[in-house]
């Protein structure tokens, strides 16, 4: 339930008491438990970057095919995670073997004498033009911004675009069954008619939006204590043949419980229910939805729940109805050897985005937030 307007806080807690009373616990839901029997994908690796002694922190990578090549973007900063001189970075493949160096796609400014932070945050094209995001704040995660350079080529960048959206988003735009893009972030889904993705944002939250005024990687624990919900994060959506969006979230912090949360939009992302969770397994990490050719909805991540955080092994999962997803593979548990300590740097296989591909599925990661690697599996073995 979105509410636009401003109003007590303890109406909005009451609204939100109602709004729970007559909902239902969601049929989403996973049924993976460990590996034990899970079958495993035949897959190709590829390592992007793998840094030697500077630049030693990489992750929140999103992978696209644009023309005659693979372009990979993700932030890259000098040790530890999103600190100050953060900046964004991109690379490129003809073959999905041989990668370009990276090269950099934006770099942060300075303001009171400290440099901004930069988050890589999805790829996007249309009719023939690559649009990349990126998010900046300042070193105390305030001034949010999102910004957008555009290409023909995958190599020369337009000017930054600003977006004039306060938000650091989860993954780009995807598009819904009407053309409407919508960002996945925290708890603020940006939409837009706009289908060269670049203007006309506007703001939609599951919060009413007097208890926020930016989303990044601070701002939504804030909103979620007032209303009495686990720290919410980090969204990916799917939708189903009734024309509802299913936006899964990340719980994280002291109120990981092992469990995705549900909200959802009936209206195309104009507005969101109410959160609750569901009997979806997580380790704790962000996870990408997406359907297949032959129909059937698939989540790529980290379902494990035994091994809080690790990030391993990453998992696929199909369902044929968007409800149950019951048919599990592993992708992949072989580990990475961290080569320098850094704030927060961990987990085997983090922050996964997909797309398909000419028969493919391909899965880019950070390793350890060290490394960034992409997989590819032939999605015949699906059957």
């Amino acid at each position: 339930m979105l509410i636009k307007h401003k109003c007590p806080f303890l109406l909005l807690t009451f609204l939100f008491s109602l709004n729970n009373l007559s909902a239902q616990a969601p049929a989403i839901r996973n049924n993976y438990q460990t590996e034990a029997g899970v079958p495993r994908l035949k897959i190709e690796r590829s390592m992007i970057y793998s840094p030697d002694k500077e630049w030693l922190y990489n992750h929140h990578p999103a992978i696209i095919h644009f023309k005659d090549r693979f372009v990979a973007i993700w932030s890259n900063g000098l040790i530890d995670e999103d600190s100050p001189g953060q900046r964004v970075v991109y690379a490129t493949s003809a073959d999905f073997v041989h990668w370009s160096k990276p090269e950099v796609l934006a770099s942060p400014v300075k303001v009171n004498d400290t440099l901004t932070v930069l988050t890589a945050a999805g790829l996007y094209q249309y009719k023939g033009t690559l649009v990349a995001y990126y998010g900046e704040y300042t070193k105390h995660r305030q001034n949010t911004h999102l910004w957008a350079k555009t290409s023909t080529d995958g190599i020369h960048w337009s000017n930054a675009i600003d977006m004039h959206v306060p938000l650091i988003p989860n993954h780009g735009p995807e598009a819904t069954k009407s053309g409407r893009l919508i960002i996945s972030g925290n708890f603020m889904f940006p939409y837009t008619d706009d289908p060269k993705g670049i203007s006309g944002w506007k703001l939609s939250s599951f919060y009413p939006d007097s208890l926020y005024t930016q989303d990044n990687s601070a701002a939504f624990y804030a909103p979620a204590a007032k209303l009495g919900f686990p720290p919410l994060c980090e969204g990916s959506f799917f939708e189903t043949e009734d024309h509802i969006l299913h936006m899964l979230l990340r719980v994280t912090g002291k109120g990981w419980k092992g469990r995705l949360w549900l909200t959802e939009s009936k209206d195309n992302g104009q507005s969101w229910s109410r959160p609750m969770e569901t009997a979806f397994s997580d380790n704790d990490s962000k996870f990408h939805f997406g359907r297949l050719p032959d129909k059937r909805f698939y989540y790529v991540g980290i379902p494990d729940t035994l091994h809080h955080y690790d990030r391993n092994p990453l998992v696929l999962s199909l369902s044929k109805n968007g409800e149950a997803f019951d048919k599990n593979y592993i992708i992949a548990d072989e580990l990475y050897h961290l080569k320098k300590e850094g704030l927060w740097k961990g987990g085997q296989y983090g922050y996964p985005h997909t797309i398909i591909y000419k028969g493919y599925m391909y899965v880019i990661i950070s390793r350890q937030k060290e490394a960034i690697e992409v997989l590819r599996f032939n999605i015949d073995q699906l059957k």
